[in-house]
């Protein structure tokens, strides 16, 4: 699948301002640590999830280079590796956020991981409600600028990222 130019920079080929590129970088950013307490809650005392957060915050603020951003996805990943669902996705989430510096795109990833998580940490029966009550907020936190853009792309990827996005 081509790469949709609307989260390719414009220095890139693409239509998306670097103002948009953080936006986006800060809603990943709020999806992630909206579950952080599923991780926390595994009690590993592992501090990479954390770290790759607080790099991309660091990111949004152009204190660190987007290769530095980067890198930190890696190892945000590899936290949540052997632990229960909830845990695990929000360490995948945590790594999407932190790689919107290298693809705009990786914004998806960030909040369908996090919905994820939101619904393995409760009854199987109640999953569906979870789902909808994450994806709620997150849509609640979208700013104005990117809310047209963000809907758009849930509405085109949601088959890619476990019907996350339904309806």
């Amino acid at each position: 699948m081509p790469r949709d130019p609307r989260f390719v920079t414009i220095r890139r080929g693409g239509t998306l301002t670097d103002d948009d590129h953080r936006l986006l970088a800060e809603w990943a950013l709020r999806c992630a640590e909206h579950v952080l307490p599923l991780f926390e809650a595994a009690g590993t005392g592992d501090a990479r999830v954390h770290e790759a957060l607080e790099i991309a915050r660091r990111w949004i603020r152009g204190e660190v280079p987007m290769t530095v951003a980067h890198n930190a996805a890696f190892p945000a990943n590899a936290a949540g590796k052997g632990l229960p669902d909830p845990a695990r996705f929000t360490a995948l989430a945590a790594g999407q956020a932190v790689a919107v510096a290298h693809v705009a795109a990786h914004e998806l990833g960030a909040a369908a991981y996090a919905i994820r998580a939101a619904s393995a940490a409760v009854p199987a029966h109640d999953a569906e409600e979870a789902r909808l009550r994450e994806r709620d907020w997150q849509r609640e936190q979208l700013p104005d600028a990117i809310r047209a853009l963000v809907l758009d792309d849930q509405r085109l990827r949601s088959p890619i990222c476990w019907n996350t996005f339904d309806d």
